[in-house]
């Protein structure tokens, strides 16, 4: 769609998010409407696509999904826009002419979706930096080599320390982290940077 002004120009259709990127690419549109569900290529992958390598075009999408897997997955793809399909007409021109100009659009009960999954977000990220800020300096040694594959009596030998001590800080450590084994400990270390 081209958008000047309060005029709204329909220069292309596509049947499919393959289609979709073609016309973005030829017509250099202001807007892609895109939906989610669309064969060969689903519109997630397709405004994906489009914001990364035409992002002069703004993508708004229109989809039947009010879930938060669906509307977080748009945002994340790049849309800057989404309606639901029963939308009011006047709402769905309010939405053409606001993401033209490069804005977000969102109504109320979509921006409440995404509200929430930020905040999801946000405490599961908190929880994870409480997990790393439990693990005393000695136990990220600990961990550091238990990392580098050595056993409690190699770590004990190398720190100066008993076995036992050793273990006591291993079980601690897999505690704190609420992990079964010492697999899934390093797996954890590794994936969220502890050591």
């Amino acid at each position: 769609m081209l958008v000047e002004g309060s005029e709204i120009e329909v220069i292309g259709e596509a049947n499919n998010g393959t289609e979709a990127i073609e016309a973005v690419r030829t017509l250099a549109p202001d807007v892609v409407m895109m939906d989610i569900s669309m064969p060969q290529m689903n519109g997630l992958e397709a405004t994906r696509i489009i914001s990364k390598q035409y992002p002069k075009t703004k993508s708004l999408m229109l989809s039947m999904y009010d879930s938060e897997e669906y509307i977080l997955s748009a945002v994340d793809a790049g849309a800057i826009g989404y309606l639901l399909k029963d939308a009011p007409r006047e709402e769905i021109l309010n939405a053409i002419r606001t993401v033209a100009l490069g804005e977000k659009f969102f109504n109320i009960s979509v921006s409440n979706i995404i509200i929430n999954g930020y905040l999801k977000s946000k405490r599961k990220d908190d929880k994870d930096q409480d997990d790393q800020s439990k693990i005393s300096k000695k136990e990220k040694v600990i961990l550091k080599l238990i990392v580098d594959g050595m056993n409690s009596r190699e770590i004990a030998e190398n720190l100066e320390l008993s076995v036992r001590t050793v273990d006591n800080h291993r079980a601690n450590m897999m505690k704190k982290m609420s992990v079964k084994n010492a697999v899934e400990m390093v797996k954890m270390a590794i994936e969220k940077k502890l050591i």
